[in-house]
């Protein structure tokens, strides 16, 4: 068993409550983060999420696993969650001792919240930590359009606005998520900021087919929602492909919403890039890792992230970043340096990012840049030291008993 951080447990029950999809056997990267937190901090994990379909699974390899389908209509997927697991948190603070809830964010801290106020009525003290990993106020809505948008925003508002009244701790990934969580939450709620979860291994130690100066292949990483800005890419793509005949984009990342992958099919057709652009669809860590090996830089044009860990993963394989100025990527990405920022949702700006990785001759040291960098930032040691600390103060307060 890997060495206890500090030569102690924290003997905490904890419970991540989030929308992640997981599949059964978990796949090498999210096996490797639960069993390192698992054995690093001596603490014992139960998850209420999603499965990676429609049949509800529970398995336990380091950490308890409690799947909800994954309904293929996101309101029912979410009523689904919203409805069962309140019961099934409860049943573990009741049955299995869970004092420590962590909510993916302000929305999945609703559960947690109202899980808190019921197990106090109880004598149940617990405390609720509320992470912010992408912006929460305007990302659902760029994914997709929706009816009532503004109806819809307000309630979401006051939800998240509620929960964050009832957190005792605050973690955010990134300088943007960080400023937005003091703007949401009362000021004395303590706020750690501390990495999103990142497989060094997988990433640094890729052998490359080829040098980034040694090809002109691009590659996206991500779900396709407009969010991405998928299509602002395509444009600028199609202005730089006729001068690299030689150059193919390739778009890694599952099709989320069908309607917007249609019309980037046939932006891509009108473009007249048939033979230039391919939907790869999903692909496990170690395939995702075989792309990255193999072409010049990675695009990432969204309009809203957290710190997106696809760009920790580029920037391990040794490779620049083209990436929009927005969120927590200019916390990693130095223009320039280790790659180029963008403003968002402007295809001239970002085909003058392309041609500039395309003609730069030092882009391999500006890939090696970029993983130094990150191996270094992104560590596992950095990621567990943040997690402790976190659940330090979470059994201090439970110890003073001000979990209110």
């Amino acid at each position: 068993m890997t060495e206890l951080m500090n030569g102690r447990r924290l003997n905490l029950h904890i419970c991540w409550v989030g929308g992640t999809r997981y599949t059964d056997p978990l796949d090498a990267t999210q096996d490797k983060k639960w069993r390192t937190l698992h054995e690093r901090l001596g603490i014992e994990i139960f998850v209420i999420s999603f499965s990676s379909d429609w049949h509800p699974r529970y398995f336990a390899p380091h950490a308890r696993f409690y799947l909800l389908p994954a309904l293929p209509i996101a309101l029912l997927r979410y009523a689904t969650m919203y409805m069962l697991a309140p019961l099934l948190l409860l049943w573990l603070v009741f049955a299995h001792g869970v004092r420590v809830i962590v909510a993916h964010d302000p929305y999945f801290g609703l559960i947690g919240a109202l899980v808190k106020q019921i197990a106090r009525v109880f004598g149940k003290r617990l405390i609720l930590i509320i992470e912010s990993h992408a912006d929460f106020e305007v990302a659902v809505f760029l994914q997709r359009r929706m009816p009532f948008a503004g109806a819809i925003q307000q309630v979401m508002n006051r939800v998240a606005r509620y929960s964050l009244r009832h957190a005792n701790l605050l973690r955010a990934v990134s300088s943007n998520t960080r400023q937005q969580l003091q703007d949401w939450s009362p000021p004395r709620i303590p706020l750690h900021k501390f990495i999103t979860w990142t497989d060094l291994d997988t990433f640094k130690n890729i052998q490359r087919e080829k040098l980034p100066s040694q090809t002109h292949d691009l590659v996206y990483v991500g779900v396709l929602i407009p969010r991405k800005g998928i299509h602002f890419l395509l444009d600028a793509f199609a202005k730089i492909a006729p001068e690299y005949a030689d150059s193919h984009l390739w778009l890694v990342g599952s099709a989320d919403n069908p309607q917007y992958t249609s019309q980037l099919k046939a932006q891509v057709e009108r473009l007249g890039l048939l033979n230039r652009v391919t939907f790869v669809g999903r692909v496990a860590q170690a395939e995702l890792a075989g792309y990255l090996g193999r072409c010049r830089a990675m695009v990432l044009p969204s309009s809203s992230e957290g710190l997106p860990r696809v760009v920790v993963e580029a920037m391990l394989a040794a490779m620049p970043v083209v990436a929009t100025h927005v969120s927590g990527i200019p916390d990693v990405i130095q223009d320039g340096i280790n790659g180029y920022l963008v403003p968002p949702e402007n295809a001239d700006a970002l085909e003058t990012a392309l041609r500039k990785v395309m003609q730069n001759p030092d882009v391999d040291s500006m890939g090696a840049e970029g993983r130094d960098f990150a191996a270094q930032y992104f560590s596992t040691d950095v990621y567990m030291e943040g997690y402790r600390r976190l659940f330090e103060d979470a059994a201090a307060i439970l110890a003073r008993g001000e979990s209110a």
